[in-house]
């Protein structure tokens, strides 16, 4: 009869070093998968991704009330899948032409394909299968049109745009149309034809962008300037260069407020719309001569706070705008 033993010390660090091995293997392939994913967001510019996917929704919500039918329907999914895809891809692409200078600049310095955890052909590779895949599929599944004007979309912010950064800072304004097109795509894709609702949710797109992105530029001159990419905000002197994006982003915010009652006088809106647009347009417009303050004292460390503040109204003031067009669209009367 043999009576058993309790485990020696060494079964229990033999016990205890496998528990430890597989627990340790386990965290850091969760660790790998979750900084993949990480990386992969970063890749596809996820927060400019559902900007994008927003503004398009739009676009088709309003297109389907003007066709008399309900937007929420396969369609949307179909469109915004489409649409969602191609901007990943367009993304991507833009990184992997921007992977040198990237590395360049704190803000971007840690983007996969900068530090080469992406690499340049895998990069590529998906750019390309996001953008043209993506495109047929539109075509496909919406219309033929809208499968073109996103591939449109596509080579002008990746072959022309993103080129011309490191050239010229009229870089912003022909990257502003290209940028402009997500709601007119996603009319198009419940239309299947361009109109001038369409037109005119361009044209909002188009103007708010001014604003945006010279405080982008001013925030963060420092860094384009040690990049070579050319904004406004990085001309010679400062003085200048603080005058030049004052003088846009006023021009353009004035510009904004008439632009989006556009919809209302193609009567895509009614009155209260147009009532909620004006106040947006005030507060917007009350960011930009705050940020304007840059010309007194164009040096001033303080200066990148007012620019922060402009930049934080702008991503609320569209989303809001877009919100109450399609709250108070023509057919569907919510307020």
């Amino acid at each position: 009869m043999s009576i058993a033993r309790p485990p020696t010390g060494d079964g229990l660090s033999l016990k205890l070093h496998v528990s430890t091995t597989a627990t340790s293997t386990a965290l850091h392939s969760h660790a790998r998968s979750s900084s993949l994913l990480a990386d992969y967001a970063t890749l596809f510019k996820l927060r400019v991704s559902t900007m994008v996917i927003i503004t398009a929704a739009a676009g088709f919500y309003l297109g389907s009330l003007r066709s008399g039918i309900s937007p929420f329907h396969m369609g949307l999914l179909e469109a915004l899948l489409g649409i969602a895809v191609v901007t990943a891809g367009s993304s991507a692409l833009n990184q992997a032409l921007e992977r040198t200078t990237d590395r360049l600049m704190p803000r971007t310095a840690s983007r996969p394909m900068a530090q080469n955890r992406i690499s340049l052909a895998h990069g590529l590779i998906i750019g390309f299968l996001c953008v043209f895949g993506g495109s047929l599929y539109l075509a496909y599944a919406t219309n033929p049109l809208t499968g073109t004007l996103t591939l449109l979309t596509a080579v002008g912010y990746v072959a022309i745009y993103t080129p011309l950064k490191r050239i010229t800072t009229l870089n912003t304004f022909i990257g502003a149309f290209p940028g402009a097109l997500p709601p007119l795509i996603g009319w198009t894709a419940a239309r299947g034809l361009i109109e001038w609702p369409a037109v005119a949710l361009f044209a909002i797109l188009f103007v708010w962008q001014f604003p945006h992105f010279m405080a982008i530029g001013w925030m963060y001159r420092a860094d384009y300037a040690q990049a070579g990419i050319r904004v406004t905000a990085t001309q010679e002197p400062l003085r200048d260069a603080a005058r030049s994006s004052a003088i846009q982003s006023l021009f353009y915010a004035v510009l904004m407020i008439p632009v989006s009652l556009w919809t209302t006088w193609l009567h895509v809106t009614g009155l209260p719309y147009a009532i909620v647009a004006g106040v947006l347009g005030l507060w917007y417009l009350y960011a930009t001569l705050r940020f304007v303050r840059i010309t007194r004292n164009p040096s001033d460390p303080e200066n990148r706070a007012l620019a922060r503040q402009l930049l934080k109204v702008s991503v609320i003031y569209l989303p809001l705008l877009l919100l109450a067009m399609m709250l108070n669209a023509q057919g569907r009367l919510l307020f």
